[in-house]
């Protein structure tokens, strides 16, 4: 499975270990086939993302072949929980493939690490693409003369492409796509960021369920949030939305205890 990305890029599953069967059998520490139904399996997965437990999630394992412009790349490395091996500049000439947005952005007002809209700039296209052909040009005339490989790179742009292979358990993976797809993220690498979940979704589709419904469209309260939502609901109010969105039994009584844990005095 290939998804392509951004002008040159993709994502290419290249291998996986395990499935939502092998988080349940590692929770359930059984080494046969297991005896449970899917709606038991989905909701022994949703317990274990509520309440974080998740070594069960670290059974399965994901490779990918990835191709995406080097400055994306550095922040993709700054998740170091995965295996991960990159072509090197050392032993190969790098190709001269070279992202180019189709539309600029603006700098965040607020956010200093940040973008915002969009900017239509003909010049600046124009002399991203002059220093890529400038860049490009002078890393040939430094290996015609017989520089060393790893040297005549360092005049290379950070928007070249370039690939790598990335192995990683899907908790960690989890991680990186809850960080990679919030919309502080630079928008290139949510890209990929789609991409990868687009294909954890196909193959754990209960533990994705379980992301999504927890973390991904969750959230978790500080103490002054939460004495603010305490201060302006009732249990009975909370427990009566609660059910009308379909929580019952035990799963009800635990949303419950979130807001209002045992003990609590308004």
């Amino acid at each position: 499975m290939e998804i392509a990305v951004l002008d040159k890029g993709f994502v290419r599953l290249v291998e996986v270990m395990g499935s939502d069967a092998s988080i349940v059998q590692a929770a359930r520490v059984s080494y046969g086939p297991g005896t449970k139904t899917v709606r038991e399996d989905a909701a022994l997965i949703d317990y274990l993302m509520r309440h974080r437990h998740t070594s069960p999630f670290e059974m399965v394992e994901f490779k990918f072949h990835v191709k995406a412009p080097i400055f994306v790349v550095r922040q993709w490395f700054r998740h170091r929980t995965a295996s991960v091996n990159e072509i090197s500049g050392r032993y190969s000439v790098l190709k001269e493939e070279f992202y180019e947005p189709q539309a600029w952005r603006k700098q965040a007002r607020r956010n200093k690490q940040g973008s915002e809209g969009e900017l239509s700039d003909e010049e600046a296209s124009l002399l991203l693409k002059g220093v890529e052909r400038e860049a490009y040009q002078a890393y040939q005339t430094l290996l015609e003369k017989g520089i060393a490989r790893e040297m005549a790179r360092m005049v290379l742009p950070l928007n070249l492409y370039t690939e790598f292979y990335w192995k990683q358990d899907l908790h960690n993976l989890f991680h990186f796509l809850a960080l990679r797809l919030d919309p502080h993220a630079q928008w290139e690498i949510r890209q990929y960021a789609k991409a990868i979940a687009e294909i954890v979704k196909a193959h754990v589709p209960l533990a994705w369920q379980s992301f999504e419904e927890h973390v991904l469209m969750g959230a978790h309260l500080s103490r002054t949030e939460l004495k603010a939502l305490q201060g302006l609901l009732t249990p009975e109010l909370y427990e009566k939305a609660l059910k009308e969105l379909g929580l019952s039994g035990s799963r009800l009584q635990e949303a419950l205890e979130k807001i209002f844990p045992p003990g609590h005095q308004l």
